[in-house]
């Protein structure tokens, strides 16, 4: 999801979708607990987006230690992210009994994103795969942002075809670009009253844990297919209406509910 610039430390002031998110999360979190003296504020959270988060990696250590933050909602057997998530959760719930609200912070900022990019739809395209099929090689090779950005090939003419399948008319990283871009435009100006969490809520995530919550919320958004539908005709006033109405009121909500869930069980709720 669309952070916004990582060069800057004004990232995600103006557009930034993960930034937006932590924001109302952090709301409607304060509407459903006694005890948000124990959970660290926005500003220190938001702080952890942008340069300081998961993509500010990308620029600064390209391929290096970097999250892969792409998920497949139906295949039992895809869990890296499942288990980012799980690392992060655990160790924000141990950093909220410890008393140190900036490493929660920097838990709970990472946690929202990876769970964030896990719920996107365009993070459900095999976009590794395509990659892979376009460089011909792994993507452990790009060590560097030119290896990032520019294609090779074995040939000039074949760099020339690789470089448009990435970056031409619905291009791989254009087509998810332009998704995410649009996206975080959508939602910038939106409250997302509907998002907040109700009893009901709690208790199903009190109940089923967070991992299981983000399984079912991924599965509910994958079937959905907005991202194939954006692929074939771009935004349309119905894709629009999902994003606002269905996509990012269920992120939202599943970040809430997370944050809720580790203060719960850092005895803190």
């Amino acid at each position: 999801m669309y952070s916004g610039t990582t060069l800057t430390r004004y990232s995600g002031r103006v557009l930034g979708a993960h930034q937006r998110i932590d924001r109302v999360a952090h709301k409607h979190l304060a509407k459903i607990t006694q005890n948000m003296s124990s959970f660290p504020d926005i500003k220190m959270i938001i702080y952890f987006e942008g340069k300081n988060g998961p993509d500010g990696i990308k620029r600064k250590s390209p391929a290096k230690d970097e999250p892969w933050h792409y998920y497949s909602p139906f295949d039992d057997k895809d869990y890296g992210i499942i288990e980012l998530i799980e690392d992060h959760y655990k160790e924000l719930v141990r950093q909220l009994k410890k008393g140190n609200t900036e490493r929660a912070a920097f838990e709970a900022a990472w946690l929202s994103h990876a769970m964030v990019d896990g719920l996107t739809p365009a993070h459900h395209y095999p976009y590794e795969k395509k990659l892979v099929e376009i460089r011909g090689e792994g993507i452990e090779t790009r060590t560097s942002v030119r290896q990032k950005i520019i294609m090779s090939g074995a040939t000039h003419r074949e760099s020339v075809k690789n470089n448009w399948k990435m970056w031409g008319p619905k291009g791989l990283l254009t087509t998810h670009g332009l998704f995410e871009i649009g996206l975080a435009t959508i939602i910038a100006p939106l409250r997302f009253g509907e998002a907040k969490p109700k009893l009901a809520d709690k208790k199903r995530m009190e109940k089923i844990g967070p991992i299981a919550w983000f399984k079912h919320a991924a599965r509910e958004i994958a079937v959905l297919s907005m991202y194939e539908k954006y692929y074939e005709k771009g935004w349309t006033p119905k894709l629009a209406w999902q994003a606002r109405h269905r996509l990012a009121p269920l992120m939202v909500q599943t970040v809430t509910l997370t944050w809720y869930s580790a203060l719960k069980e850092a005895g803190l709720a």
